[in-house]
């Protein structure tokens, strides 16, 4: 199964919510403005009654591109369907800014027309694309060995399972890579990372329950200076962004790996939730204020109903997003496509 197809089912609460909102704001204006023109008043004199017509023949133009007489309903495109619309797309959590322009750009130099349902899905596609076409980039990689990946988030978000998986992947492409287990504080995730790291034939450095975890990111960028590594991944215990400790803490590991290297962390990446909804953007925030965050992922897609928030996070910040995950498998986490994003997000097939 291609990555598309799998995002397109696992994102079936999210595109089935947009895709049917889409579908009623056009069936109910078209119940309401029928395409069928209204009869012509009849004469005051009388009239012989007309001869019953025989059933109207499609004709060749009609047969060639198969037009039928039940075709797709349509809907003026006015003022009331687009309040309708940037309503459903804010409950998308797209944000009102995001909905407001999305809306308006659909609007430009359409107004008055009827449309269908799968035209505004082409339509809103293509704007929900042309947004997120800019962030969409794949991790970049630096001939500085070893590049420091500083993986940053709140608790739940998914770090420790995507740390693995890119992990895993930057192996599999020839790469060689250390594990820096930064969250001292919970067994659990250096558990996990100790699981990921013997799946993909990786080392994980681990330091006693509850020590300095910069400590270990400096003694984690010297072994793996030493042992040539390409990729050096440190994860971070999970922080809540109103907690200013734990946030003084991860700004504490980002002075020390500059202690090292000045230059690193080279890459700082954001794992985000997307059933956190318009949360998100308060933690893109805060997060970039601490660790200069370089880069986006969105995990647990599959688990929400509104997948809008990854539009108005790109609309907003404008940060790279270079991967997203549908799912607990090594393939489930893959590059962020916005063309398949937003086809998969309206209901759209490939």
């Amino acid at each position: 199964m291609s990555f598309f197809s799998k995002l397109r089912d696992r994102l079936t609460r999210s595109s089935s919510k947009i895709g049917a909102g889409l579908d009623d704001i056009v069936a109910e204006g078209a119940e309401d403005r029928p395409d069928a023109p209204p009869p012509a008043p009849q004469a005051a004199a009388p009239v012989p009654p007309p001869a019953t017509p025989a059933p109207e023949r499609p004709g060749m133009l009609d047969r060639l591109i198969g037009r039928r007489a039940d075709a797709e309903p349509r809907r003026e495109l006015d003022d009331a369907m687009l309040e309708e619309l940037e309503e459903m797309l804010i409950q998308a959590d797209m944000g009102v800014e995001t909905a407001l322009r999305v809306t308006a750009n659909i609007a430009e130099g359409r107004m008055g027309r009827r449309i269908s349902a799968s035209e505004l899905k082409g339509l809103l596609a293509d704007e929900i694309a042309r947004i997120m076409e800019p962030v969409a980039r794949p991790l970049p990689l630096y001939p500085k060995r070893p590049q420091v990946v500083l993986v940053v988030g709140v608790n739940g978000s998914g770090k420790t399972t995507t740390i693995g998986k890119l992990a895993s992947q930057f192996r599999a492409a020839g790469k060689n890579v250390v594990i820096a287990a930064g969250d001292t504080f919970r067994a659990a995730a250096v558990e996990q990372l100790q699981v990921w790291g013997q799946r993909a034939g990786v080392p994980v450095m681990t330091a006693p329950e509850g020590s300095d975890p910069a400590s270990l990111a400096f003694d984690a960028m010297t072994r793996a200076e030493a042992e040539g590594a390409d990729l050096l991944m440190i994860d971070t215990a999970g922080r809540l962004q109103n907690r200013q400790d734990l946030m003084e803490e991860l700004a504490k590991i980002v002075r020390v790996i500059r202690k090292k290297d000045a230059s690193a962390p080279h890459n700082t990446l954001l794992v985000l939730d997307a059933t956190t909804g318009q949360n998100a953007l308060s933690q893109v925030e805060t997060f970039r204020k601490l660790a200069d965050v370089s880069g986006l992922v969105m995990t647990k897609l599959d688990g929400t109903a509104r997948g809008g928030v990854l539009v108005a996070l790109a609309d907003r910040f404008g940060l790279p997003i270079h991967a997203i995950g549908v799912g607990e498998q090594i393939d489930d986490l893959d590059a962020f496509d916005a063309r398949d994003f937003a086809r998969a997000l309206v209901g759209l097939g490939e």
